[in-house]
């Protein structure tokens, strides 16, 4: 018989759930958090077909994700793509610039597209390396409990690599009186630190395992969890991704969706999650026989994928995905990129990138920052509309048919947004709409 303490509260307040599954006998696996178990759980989607595991042996790929069936061409000689590959190979030589920026809001206050913006500059990271172990909550984005950070890889901003990553701290811990944007905003924080080093990670899942030790090891956290979701960027336009739970990203190229994430999650609106768990916690769980559920960075979902030159990405919290379509996306994005010339439709040409975007993506207005903006400030007036169903109300119909749920899903939002330039350019590339 399975017990279950939930700090999820009424369907009508949708807290996420920092649930407690307990199962006996409990199962026991090493974690650097404090005297932590791990108990046996099931997969449940938000989506039509659950999450895959990905392989955890040393040295062992993961599976890239599946592209759509577009068909692709590449600058490089011979290199036509069909839909069985989503990282098109780039010439030898050609080196690849990011531009970022990201754009927040609590679910609680009104938006303003010119103060809930950061632009990212290699020179300026964004998340200097706390002080002490109490960092104030004065210094944090109006970001609520979503969290972010955005950070050069490795010590030399001039190799022109980046860090990148979104945390959503898991709101049931506010029921045990927990604030659970101690536990996002610390973890980005010790994330972009890590990135920024000597000695930066190899990969996004070492990003996320170092990042949630330091938290694990933080003694002013003494409880909390979020979800994550954290990308690095090389040089050579290569994407690596490791997601785990419900935030997520999207792949836009030149008019169409080229890749997305699936969320990973244990029931309905219980993503997988990190967690700091107090002893008490762990033991009146085993009172009952069971054991607390807590996720690992290893159980990140990780793909790796080709960039090219006018690509857009799009990280985010679940606040973006549970108010918006993927569709909705695209339509913002495409709006915007060929507002201002770097997307241009030209006839049975398909959808051509422009060379030069330099001039677009650098100043004090740039692209990446009305992108960012523009999807934050779409996804805060579906949050509150009360009559146009999104994403989030699609799936209560889906697990609960007999509840009525209508409108958005009010909550903290965090994008992201990445605009990929190929030294050179591209202007010869193109695709069908």
């Amino acid at each position: 018989m399975v017990a279950t303490i939930s700090a999820t509260r009424a369907l009508r307040l949708p807290y996420r759930s920092a649930t407690l599954r307990l199962l006996t006998p409990p199962t026991t696996t090493p974690s650097p958090c404090r005297s932590s178990l791990r108990a046996a759980s099931t997969f449940t989607s938000r989506k039509q077909k659950p999450p895959s595991k990905q392989p955890t042996t040393p040295g062992q790929p993961p599976t890239p994700m599946k592209p759509t069936n577009a068909l692709l061409f590449s600058t490089c000689p011979a290199t036509m793509l069909g839909p069985s590959s989503s990282s098109p190979q780039q010439c030898p030589s050609t080196k690849y610039h990011y531009h970022l920026a990201a754009s927040y809001i609590a679910k609680s206050r009104p938006f303003d597209p010119q103060t809930h913006l950061f632009q990212f500059n290699p020179y300026n990271r964004l998340s200097q390396p706390p002080k002490s172990p109490k960092r104030p909550k004065s210094s944090r984005p109006e970001s609520g409990q979503d969290a972010f950070f955005i950070s050069q890889l490795g010590a030399s901003p001039s190799s022109g690599e980046v860090a990148l990553g979104v945390a959503d701290g898991v709101g049931g811990w506010m029921d045990s009186g927990v604030d659970p944007a101690d536990f996002s905003h610390a973890f980005c924080d010790y994330m972009a630190a890590n990135a920024s080093s000597s000695d930066p990670p190899s990969t996004a899942r070492e990003l996320m395992q170092r990042g949630y030790e330091a938290v694990c090891h933080d003694e002013s956290i003494k409880a909390g969890g979020s979800t994550a979701i954290v990308g690095l960027l090389t040089s050579n336009g290569k994407m690596e991704v490791a997601n785990l739970g419900d935030s997520g990203f999207i792949l836009l190229r030149r008019g169409g969706v080229h890749a997305s994430s699936e969320p990973q999650t244990h029931a309905f609106n219980t993503p997988y999650q990190l967690s700091v768990v107090p002893p008490s916690m762990l033991l009146r769980a085993a009172a009952f026989g069971g054991a607390q559920l807590m996720d690992q960075p290893r159980d990140a979902e990780v793909t790796r994928h080709g960039l090219r030159h006018g690509d857009v990405v799009v990280f985010a919290s679940d606040g973006l995905w549970d108010n918006l379509f993927e569709g909705d996306i695209l339509r913002i994005v495409s709006s915007v990129m060929r507002e201002r010339g770097v997307w241009r439709v030209n006839g049975e040409r398909g959808c051509v990138v422009e060379e030069d975007i330099k001039s677009v993506t650098e100043g004090k207005t740039t692209l990446q920052g009305r992108l960012a903006t523009e999807i934050v400030r779409q996804a805060k007036i579906a949050s509150v509309d009360p009559k146009l169903d999104g994403p989030f109300a699609k799936e209560v119909k889906k697990y609960y048919p007999h509840e009525v749920w209508r409108g958005g899903k009010e909550d903290d939002i965090c994008v992201v947004v990445v605009v990929v330039e190929e030294e050179g350019g591209a202007g010869s590339v193109k695709a069908k709409l």
